[in-house]
């Protein structure tokens, strides 16, 4: 695939965390990033730190549980720019959803989120990028889709949905110059993971996971993971069979 010159980007979930960062990385490289969230103080804020390092973030206040009002205001914002380059769908949450204590007020949240409005995200664009024949959609997984984590089922559940959906789109797109990545990130210092209460391993900090994926995307990988110390033994896992996968998760636990 020809090498793509980015113009725009898109980045959902970037009041905080890794979409944060990653809108702030690419505006230092040139791009004119719209940093979409639901805190609009928080992207503001992030706008006046870009200006001030010579870049440009506009910030886009956006709740991706409104799928159809996502949808549209993506679609809107694709043509008011003349064509988003970069998408990536990156809002997502969190939160125990224990099959003993199983709210469906918590399951469904996740799901509207990392879930329908991640699809919602990708699929506002995809037409117009596939018709353009360049472009880049990128979603933001978890290496917590590889296998069910206990007490965090719907979180592994809807990390593992947007995994499958960016390889099947990533199929389709052959050929179109569009291109799909799919991150796995571990463990990051983030709001998200400061409300863990169990141990982490190998917590990375923000700014390097955030620049490993950056230069990730920009390179054109299909699938990043990362930190490798984790990732390994977490692709490995998932070839258990399940009664030692069973046994390995409830000592865990």
């Amino acid at each position: 695939m020809a090498e793509m010159s980015y113009r725009t980007a898109l980045v959902t979930g970037a009041s905080s965390g890794l979409g944060r960062g990653l809108a702030l990385w690419l505006a230092k490289r040139g791009l004119r990033v719209f940093a979409a969230g639901r805190r609009l103080p928080q992207l503001q804020a992030l706008a006046a730190e870009a200006q001030a390092a010579g870049a440009t973030v506009e910030p886009l206040e956006l709740d991706v549980t409104q799928a159809d009002a996502t949808m549209e205001r993506i679609r809107e914002l694709d043509g008011e720019c003349g064509g988003l380059d970069l998408v990536v769908a990156n809002a997502g949450i969190g939160g125990i959803t224990h099959g003993k204590r199983l709210q469906w007020e918590r399951v469904r949240a996740i799901i509207d989120t990392n879930v329908t409005g991640a699809a919602a995200t990708l699929s506002a664009v995809l037409p117009q990028m596939v018709e353009r024949r360049r472009g880049h959609v990128v979603g933001i997984s978890s290496l917590a889709a590889f296998r069910g984590l206990a007490g965090h089922g719907a979180y592994s559940a809807s990390k593992a949905f947007l995994a499958t959906f960016m390889e099947s789109l990533r199929v389709d797109l052959s050929g179109t110059g569009v291109r799909v990545t799919c991150v796995y990130p571990g463990f990051v210092k983030s709001e998200m993971t400061a409300q863990n209460a169990f141990p982490m391993p190998f917590l990375m900090e923000t700014d390097a996971a955030v620049d490993l994926m950056g230069r990730g995307i920009l390179r054109g990988e299909t699938e990043l993971s990362f930190p490798w110390q984790l990732a390994l033994p977490t692709r490995l896992v998932k070839v258990l069979p399940n009664s030692l996968f069973d046994a390995a998760a409830r000592r865990l636990r």
